[in-house]
């Protein structure tokens, strides 16, 4: 800073102010107008005001020097008009993404895979936008690329020079995938993998045509596109592992294989349980993992056994609770709950009673174990009850032509009788809600089958399951969150490479959220990040333009850095930028805080 006089034709002012170095350009901005000299005069008793503004400029330049910043005062003109395509809004939420990213050093592996090929954009750049724009505002690629320039660090690159990068990221998929498992390992410092978990669903395209990749399936959302399959794997933190995509028409039960081959050479894992749904243990999946150091554990159908492994699983005596030595008959539950208080009841609602046995089909020897549950019991009762009330309600209505349901749909419980009109060879049909069906499903309220080939209790493997359900919320979160469908992309390799970015995205969300012990929702991450905007006022800083929550505190006590403050000078907007790119992160993470 220094000193800088104005003089005018009846007084001569003085200015502290500082260069500028922004853009590229060279400039200068007023930190604090003085006074004028006469002013001054008066002020300081006839000192030389010029001598003393000198040493007051020095006070300031040392109190930079040790990083105590001035107050910033700054003033507007309501006569003055903004500069054309000035931007003045820009999101911030996207540096503690790019902690993550580069405690990842996934800059360094876009470094390891730009020094392979010849290219001139920086993959890294293009890499790390996708991946914050998929979180802070999911749009197609043309869309992220405009918006990119939202960040308060704009991008350095163009529309082509995406499309081409998505073709390489696609090439080096599984050199990302195998180096992001090895790095996170380092990060976190163990990586759960003794328990892993996978699942399969499908994402639909705006398009009408298959080709390549895009293939028509039974849908997940029920509509008529083409759709494309992702598998997915996660440890038991319910951090992603791997991942493959595969055409939409394909058997889901063979994509597990392919991808859990990737595990064993290139992830070099080589001992784990994998536990999967029903939907994807397969006799062949099973004897996949029936060897010495891994096995399984997955979800059974109970309607699906054969009659006498239902009749045993259904048979109301011989049921146990964990850590409970009492046999139990479900058909005394209910008695028990009646005789209890408030506080027992709960409890007894919550309990889960089971059995076990072991089976051996096709070669495979496996141990089945079914679980029963009160509350599980009522959960599906109520459904079913609200279903048939539908049922009721549309056969009121008579709506003449039913077209077909699937398995959940609550026009199953709606039987069609076509009967002729007495004196005529008129057939009308009548419609009635069908007892047989509901009596059928009934018998199932309650019970859940699990098969697997550890020997371990049943308290063990009840607790593997548990977690399950994170693997569903994974690709919900893609779907709902991250946008990740519609697909708008046509070639093979672009839409491997958008659904990269989108399990990269999703590793670094679950990172996120452990490096905030799992104390915020979804919905209360993504949000608090989206709203953190700042104010750019130029040459003086960033003023914060969002709410101060539990949330931003946590994000700042985590991350080590604040953007809080009524202002965050350039100055300390540089030495953040330096802190979240670099090389050696000083990220930390508490031990896993699930049980």
């Amino acid at each position: 800073m220094r000193l800088m006089q104005s003089k005018s034709p009846n007084a001569t002012s003085l200015y502290v102010i500082k260069s500028l170095y922004e853009n590229g350009k060279h400039s200068t901005k007023i930190v604090e107008k003085l006074g004028t000299v006469a002013e001054l005069t008066e002020k300081l008793n006839g000192a030389d005001p010029i001598e003393w503004a000198k040493q007051y400029i020095e006070q300031l330049n040392q109190k930079e020097a040790q990083g105590i910043e001035p107050d910033v005062l700054v003033s507007y003109s309501p006569e003055k008009f903004i500069g054309e395509d000035e931007r003045r809004l820009y999101n911030g939420g996207y540096l503690f993404l790019q902690s993550l990213y580069y405690g990842l050093g996934l800059h360094k592996i876009c470094a390891d895979i730009s020094s392979k090929h010849s290219f001139a954009y920086d993959l890294n750049s293009i890499l790390s936008r996708l991946v914050y724009g998929r979180l802070i505002f999911p749009h197609s690629k043309l869309a992220t690329c405009t918006l990119a320039e939202r960040f308060i660090e704009g991008p350095d690159f163009k529309l082509q020079h995406i499309y081409r990068a998505l073709a390489v990221l696609a090439q080096e998929s599984d050199f990302i995938q195998a180096s992001l498992f090895k790095n996170s390992c380092k990060l976190l410092g163990k990586r759960h993998t003794g328990v892993i978990y996978y699942d399969c669903t499908n994402y639909f395209f705006e398009s009408e045509f298959e080709d390549g990749l895009r293939r028509y399936g039974v849908s997940k959302e029920h509509r008529p596109n083409p759709v494309v399959q992702m598998g997915l794997f996660m440890d038991s933190e319910g951090i992603p592992l791997a991942f493959s995509i595969t055409p939409g028409n394909i058997n889901e039960q063979q994509t597990m294989r392919p991808l859990e081959e990737k595990l064993l050479k290139e992830f070099e894992l080589s001992k784990f349980v994998v536990c999967t749904d029903a939907g994807l243990s397969s006799t062949a999946n099973r004897v996949l993992n029936d060897v010495k150091e891994r096995a399984f554990v997955t979800t059974q159908s109970i309607k699906k056994l054969k009659g006498y492994l239902m009749d045993w699983a259904l048979a109301k005596e011989d049921w146990k609770s964990p850590g409970d030595e009492t046999i139990y008959n479900l058909d005394e539950l209910d008695k028990i709950l009646e005789g209890l208080d408030a506080e027992a009841a709960y409890k007894f609602r919550n309990k889960i009673f089971y059995k076990e046995r072991g089976v051996k089909e096709d070669g495979l020897k496996q141990n089945f174990i079914v679980t029963y549950s009160l509350k599980y019991r009522d959960y599906q009762r109520s459904v079913r009850a609200r279903q048939i009330e539908r049922a009721a309600k549309v056969i009121e209505t008579n709506p003449g032509k039913m077209d077909k349901c699937n398995a959940n749909d609550y026009r199953r419980f709606i039987k069609r009788e076509r009967i002729a009109a007495d004196g005529t060879t008129q057939v009308k049909e009548r419609l009635y809600i069908n007892t047989e069906q509901i009596e059928k499903e009934a018998k199932f309220d309650g019970f859940y089958g699990v098969c697997t080939n550890l020997d371990d209790s049943p308290e063990v493997i009840l607790k593997i399951m548990r977690w399950r359900w994170e693997i569903e919320e994974c690709f919900r979160i893609m779907k709902s969150e991250f946008k990740a469908r519609p697909v708008f992309l046509r070639r093979d390799d672009r839409i491997e490479a958008h659904f990269l970015t989108c399990f990269i995205t999703l590793l670094i969300y679950r990172l996120l959220e452990k490096k905030l012990e799992y104390k915020f929702t979804c919905t209360e991450i993504v949000d608090g990040l989206r709203q953190m905007d700042f104010l750019k006022l130029h040459g003086n800083g960033y003023i914060p333009a969002y709410k101060k929550t539990p949330f931003t505190d946590a994000l700042h006590e985590a991350f080590g850095f604040r953007t809080d403050r009524q202002i965050v000078s350039t100055k300390k907007m540089k030495e953040i930028f330096k802190l979240t790119t670099s090389d050696k992160t000083l990220l930390t993470f508490a031990k896993p805080t699930k049980s």
